[in-house]
């Protein structure tokens, strides 16, 4: 997913070369946070799945 925001970036950043106006930087911004949420709650599953299995 984080490469498929780099690469929607780079497009962006070729189209701001070229003068062309665009508002996907919003939607951008807001597919990051997404990512950095899913991360966020995986790395809390992480922590929490040993003593949700049984074990230390």
């Amino acid at each position: 997913m984080r490469g498929q925001i780099r690469a929607q970036e780079r497009e962006i950043r070729m189209l701001q070369r070229a003068c062309v106006p665009t508002a996907a930087e919003l939607l951008l911004s807001r597919m990051r946070a997404k990512v950095d949420d899913l991360c966020r709650e995986r790395d809390a599953l992480r922590e929490g799945a040993p003593s949700l299995l049984g074990r230390s």
